[in-house]
């Protein structure tokens, strides 16, 4: 059964209108563990360059420390300290204009070619750097069919969205917006275990509400 996230909304009344914005709780669902306590990038490494950092509870990447691979694109991305096997990751995710990013699951950073990892896309498709009729939610590359999402789920840029992602016997499932994007897809990856990267190509990204229960 699919994992929800329950969202609190915060209503106001203004002029007779009444709005409601999810917030973030960072209290993992049962059996889960936060992977972002909201605060700090505590259990979380990169460059330490500053352009990863936590504003107003979430985690935000300014987009100021975009270079081109290969030399610096692993080292710039934001990585979890501890590696994983088999596991189920929940994450909320928000993108700018022209946004491109990912979540690169179990590289091997000793040998990082970023195409050749298991990456779920992220991306503004409407942008003209891409046009895509294709969403989040894919695996880099989308040349194979069976790495393209099977529909598209994303919610309008400057909103959330919400992946859950699972790892489980080298198989990975995607659902966003809890519609299925990916389903068991086999995946080729290098390692039995590595860190849960967030990667960036430019434009300022958010991340809130990210959860991880191992299954192994």
């Amino acid at each position: 059964m699919m994992i929800k996230l329950r969202l609190l909304c915060l209503v106001t009344i203004l002029a007779g209108t009444a709005g409601c914005e999810p917030v973030s709780t960072n209290e993992p669902p049962a059996g889960f563990t936060s992977l972002f306590n909201g605060r700090d990038l505590n259990g979380w490494t990169y460059d330490g360059s500053g352009n990863w950092r936590v504003e107003k509870g979430l985690l935000f990447y300014d987009g100021k420390a975009w270079k081109p691979k290969p030399d610096t694109i692993s080292t710039q991305n934001l990585r979890t300290e501890k590696e994983y096997g088999d596991f189920l990751l929940l994450i909320d995710w928000k993108i700018s204009k022209d946004g491109n990013s990912g979540i690169v699951l179990r590289p091997d950073y000793d040998d990082y070619h970023e195409f050749e990892e298991v990456q779920v896309e992220i991306w503004d498709r409407r942008s003209e750097l891409y046009s895509s009729p294709l969403g989040s939610g894919g695996l880099v590359t989308y040349t194979v069919e069976e790495r393209k999402p099977l529909q598209t789920a994303d919610n309008p840029v400057g909103e959330w969205n919400h992946f859950e992602i699972r790892v489980e016997n080298d198989r990975v499932t995607v659902h966003l917006n809890d519609q299925l994007v990916i389903d068991k897809y086999p995946a080729q990856f290098k390692r039995s275990r590595g860190p849960i990267v967030l990667e960036h190509h430019g434009p300022p990204l958010w991340f809130r509400n990210i959860y991880i229960k191992e299954l192994n």
